[in-house]
């Protein structure tokens, strides 16, 4: 059975987006940066701006680079120090996730990750969607205690693994909520929960917006020129408004 309240947790980068979040009526954020790159670890500056401005529970996502999950000792230590940061400085939650080069979860590193967040909660990441073998790994995170997995069900999104995703929700059983997340919008977000008897759903309600710059050089890009320099992306604080009202409905 779910409980009354399906939480909507919303994955934000920025203090404007964390604002519109609970104005909007989420019940958590998941804070990171570089969201366009599937989210990066935040550092402490954003973090506390963003308890500065807003009273939600904040979840804190650690990825030290962007790609795959198999990290090396350099970067594992970074990991390391940021779950100790973090917890120092009064995250909610950590959001975490390693692999081993074959697809499984690195338990020793996890276990690790584990002991130095203490009493806090965790959430495994979507490093969950890239294992070789998801029932398999589902026990590994209950062996490990950890209480969430972010998944869209080793799919591109959710609407694609549903099936996948219902069968770790009965498979989870009240040890590990299992968290949708990836392609879930104000628009399908109701639907879905109808489907998927879950008590959390994860979505970012990104928008474009166009950049304060006037001038604006052609021949200049900080990154690859896939993305401009002048739009930005933000949370919709309408969109999260809409999804809240379709998962209270439901719950």
């Amino acid at each position: 059975m779910r409980k009354s309240k399906i939480i909507l947790e919303i994955c934000v980068d920025s203090v404007e987006s964390a604002i519109a979040a609970q104005r909007g009526g989420a019940d958590r954020i998941e804070l990171c940066s570089a969201l366009l790159v599937g989210g990066l670890s935040p550092d402490s500056a954003l973090y506390h701006n963003v308890r500065r401005h807003t009273d939600l529970p904040v979840r804190v996502l650690l990825r030290p680079r962007a790609g795959d999950f198999c990290y090396t000792g350099y970067e594992f230590d970074i990991l390391c120090d940021e779950v100790r940061l973090f917890r120092e400085l009064g995250a909610d939650a950590v959001v975490i996730g390693c692999l081993t080069p074959d697809g499984q979860i690195d338990m020793e590193r996890m276990e690790k990750l584990c002991d130095l967040a203490g009493g806090m909660d965790i959430t495994f990441h979507r490093a969950f969607d890239m294992v070789r073998n998801a029932d398999e790994a589902l026990e590994q995170i209950k062996r490990l205690g950890i209480s969430t997995v972010l998944t869209s069900g080793l799919s591109a999104d959710v609407e694609k693994g549903k099936d996948t995703i219902h069968s770790l929700i009965e498979s989870a059983g009240d040890k590990v909520m299992i968290m949708p997340g990836a392609g879930v919008t104000e628009k399908n977000i109701g639907r879905l929960a109808e489907e998927l008897p879950t008590g959390a759903f994860h979505m970012s309600a990104k928008t474009l917006i166009d950049g304060s710059m006037k001038y604006r050089n052609p021949d200049v890009s900080m990154g690859n020129g896939d993305i401009s320099e002048f739009t930005l992306w933000r949370a919709d604080e309408e969109k999260i408004r809409m999804a809240r009202r379709a998962l209270d409905k439901k719950g």
